[in-house]
């Protein structure tokens, strides 16, 4: 995690922002363990107390456990969990905003033609 942050959050969100997209893109798996609070901490240059607020609302969310001694871990299912809540996320969100420019500009036709199949050349 590189310590790049935006003033539009807090870094604790960002720092959850940035676990989920590690599990949503595959970076960690199912019961893989988390960076450790101090490990975070230090690479990001934040207080650990900040780090753990972000792991606490992961574990909040059911999609680490801790695991006394050992640290936390990704559960079960928390892939299919995030994939679920940020598909909604995103249609709720941004698609309206996304479809209201697309609509604005004129592209419809353009991006799906973009995304239609080529003909073979010499057929």
């Amino acid at each position: 995690m590189e310590p790049e942050w935006n003033d539009s959050q807090p870094i604790y969100r960002q720092i959850r922002e940035r676990v989920v997209a590690m599990i949503l893109d595959g970076l960690l798996k199912e019961g893989d363990p988390l960076p450790s609070v101090r490990n975070v901490a230090t690479e990001t240059r934040v207080n650990p107390l900040t780090v753990l607020k972000a792991y606490q609302m992961l574990e909040a969310e059911r999609l680490v456990e801790k695991r006394r001694g050992l640290g936390m871990f990704i559960n079960a299912g928390a892939r299919g969990l995030l994939l679920a809540a940020e598909r909604q996320k995103f249609l709720t969100e941004q698609w309206p905003e996304i479809h209201a420019t697309i609509e604005r500009l004129g592209l419809i036709d353009e991006l799906l033609g973009a995304s239609a199949p080529k003909p073979r050349r010499g057929s």
